[in-house]
């Protein structure tokens, strides 16, 4: 099941009205913490509201703020960025062949979590 989520008003510029999908995927285990959906159609400004694009950065706070029910936020961002032991993909690539966190999103653009913390 995919769920759709609109980022907020105000964290677009006020005349900005273009906006893209990027699809967001959670494994091993991260998908608990996003109400147990695996899947996810988000939709992001093209634009913010300081005339940049959205990055990564960006994408990984909206995630926090929208579209994460669970409290334990510290299982998914630590110190701002995520956590050690979730290995991120953008498009199949790791995401530090991409430039992390300063990744400008793309439309249609596939981020995967995926964490490879296991209890044991």
């Amino acid at each position: 099941m995919t769920t759709d989520t609109e980022i907020s008003a105000e964290s677009a510029r006020p005349d900005a009205h273009d906006s893209f999908s990027v699809t967001i995927e959670f494994t091993g285990g991260l998908e608990m913490l996003f109400s147990n959906e695996r899947k996810h159609s988000v939709t992001i400004p093209a634009r913010l509201s300081d005339g940049g694009r959205p990055s990564i950065s960006f994408l990984l706070k909206y995630l926090v703020e929208n579209v994460m029910k669970d409290e334990r936020r510290e299982l998914f961002i630590l110190e701002g960025n995520v956590r050690p032991g979730i290995l991120v993909l953008i498009n199949d690539a790791d995401w530090e062949l991409e430039g992390e966190e300063k990744y400008e999103l793309q439309p249609g653009d596939n981020i995967v979590f995926v964490s490879t913390l296991h209890g044991g």
